[in-house]
């Protein structure tokens, strides 16, 4: 794990923190040894962001400034990560230090190869099924144009890195959007928006008086302000897990994650169905999609009194579910 490398390298004294200030990209809210004096902690997703909030570190969405030191922590998706490499490559500059960390399932080993392509003096550490890496920008800065392409889908929606479906519209929500609950009318809100497509299909109904766009991802939050143009919409950086608007929906549209690492975990998909029962109006309505193989009809079925399925395609399956029950909207708070 980041943690106990990053924690093993420095007390081994095979890794020093160089005089100055340290940029932190997405580490993990466990991590130790990090520099608490002058340190700038970077990260998008909302979870982790407060769980170091509560740890009593100020964290961000967004870097500022230059650095002598930037540790990336490798993230899942590919993409993410080399464009995290090349921020942090810019931020510090020739001679500065880019300490990377991750883990072989995150896909370490293909950034450790990028980053001995760009660095100078590097030296790689092997522990915890994962590797600690640390090298200097070389004078003249490598080109990073190359680790950061356009971010625009081949259907010319604005999209994220950071989050879910980064590189084109995913045939789930696409499917939903083909099916949205009839009359979908009122307080409308899609629990983890990402960058804003079934939002957009939803603000296509003249009879949707406001759309709230839930999303634990930073980036993908910040492209779906470009994408959703409407003065019906907010753009809230929200847990759904914890999310609290202190009111209740006519209709909620989702799309749930089932994970956060390459291993799935169904029970993030539960989390959002409980979330929506507790945030739902007893006459709303929500509509979902899901992957076909994932096991939420008993989830469903415990929160809501109707589920119907509407149809399956693509792999995926689409329900309308409505009254919501109390026992499912209690687990959720």
């Amino acid at each position: 794990m980041t943690a106990q490398r990053l924690r093993l390298a420095l007390d081994a004294g095979l890794l020093k923190w160089p005089d100055g200030p340290v940029l932190a990209l997405r580490p993990p809210p466990g991590l130790e040894g990090l520099p608490e004096d002058r340190v700038q902690i970077v990260h998008g997703f909302r979870p982790d962001v407060t769980a170091w909030e509560r740890r009593g570190a100020l964290v961000q969405p967004q870097a500022d400034g230059a650095f002598a030191t930037a540790l990336v922590c490798v993230p899942r998706a590919k993409d993410h990560a080399r464009a995290l490499l090349a921020e942090a490559i810019g931020r510090v500059g020739p001679g500065g230090l880019i300490v990377l960390d991750g883990q072989k399932t995150d896909g370490v080993d293909s950034l450790v190869k990028l980053a001995k392509s760009l660095l100078t003096g590097v030296e790689v550490y092997a522990k915890a099924h994962g590797k600690l890496l640390w090298g200097r920008v070389p004078d003249p800065l490598p080109d990073l144009a190359p680790l950061t392409p356009p971010l625009t889908s081949p259907e010319g929606w604005v999209t994220a890195r950071a989050g879910f479906s980064a590189g084109a519209v995913d045939a789930g929500s696409a499917l939903l959007a083909a099916h949205l609950p009839a009359r979908l009318q009122g307080d409308v809100l899609d629990l983890g928006a990402g960058w804003g497509y079934l939002a957009k299909a939803a603000l296509a109904s003249g009879q949707v008086t406001g759309m709230d766009l839930v999303e634990a991802e930073f980036d993908a939050l910040e492209a779906a302000r470009r994408n959703v143009d409407d003065p019906r919409a907010r753009f809230l950086w929200e847990d759904a897990a914890v999310f609290a608007p202190g009111k209740r929906y006519d209709a909620i549209l989702c799309n749930p994650p089932f994970h956060t690492s390459r291993k799935a975990d169904p029970a993030i998909g539960h989390m959002f169905l409980r979330t929506a029962a507790r945030l739902l109006k007893p006459s709303g309505v929500l509509g979902l999609v899901a992957n076909r193989h994932l096991p939420y009809e008993h989830t469903l079925a415990e929160c809501f009194g109707e589920a119907q399925p509407v149809t399956e395609a693509q792999g995926y399956k689409i329900f309308h579910a409505r009254k919501p029950r109390q026992t499912g909207a209690a687990r959720a708070s």
